[in-house]
């Protein structure tokens, strides 16, 4: 180790000489570039990387998380207006919209024909809004009030879908 205040060549490579304002530096090779500082330069970067990731993949759950929040609310709000629905369509869809707000979501469209409910609900807010649109009625085939429709449907036998050696049912 060199001891401080002893000479030292300048422009040597590795050698030991005091800056400009008394601290102790490295003199370099002419035309060296230096690297000093570029490691935080990268991690700066990396962690703006990482950030826009986080910030992108949060967006996203936000999103899933309204479009959950307003199918969920619009089946309990379907439900509830087909439940209501001899009372009129327009109490059905006041049912439909108590269901509605206390599930956090908003009502855009209700309508009741006859005991199927048909309503649209919407959640969340701004850029990240999700709505989705839900029916509710019995179960069971509907009467279909439109023209008939001319092309026969095949209707599937009672064997169908059997093994070739497993019995039919009833006989």
């Amino acid at each position: 180790m060199r001891k401080a205040g002893k000479a030292c060549k300048a422009g040597t490579v590795g050698a030991v000489r005091r800056g400009d304002l008394g601290t102790r530096t490295r003199s370099r090779a002419p035309g060296a570039a230096s690297d000093r500082g570029s490691a935080t330069v990268w991690t700066v970067g990396a962690l703006a990387v990482l950030c826009v990731v986080f910030g992108a993949v949060l967006a996203m759950g936000q999103a899933v998380v309204a479009r959950h929040r307003a199918g969920g609310a619009a089946d309990l709000a379907a439900l509830a207006a087909a439940d209501h629905w001899m009372d009129g369509g327009t109490e059905a869809c006041v049912q439909a919209g108590r269901v509605a707000r206390a599930q956090g979501t908003r009502i855009v469209r209700c309508a009741v024909r006859g005991e199927i409910a048909d309503v649209t609900v919407e959640a969340g807010r701004g850029p990240l809004t999700a709505e989705v649109r839900s029916r509710a009625g019995p179960a069971g085939p509907t009467t279909f009030s439109g023209p008939a429709d001319p092309r026969p449907r095949p209707w599937p036998t009672p064997t169908a879908g059997l093994s070739a050696g497993a019995p039919a049912q009833g006989s």
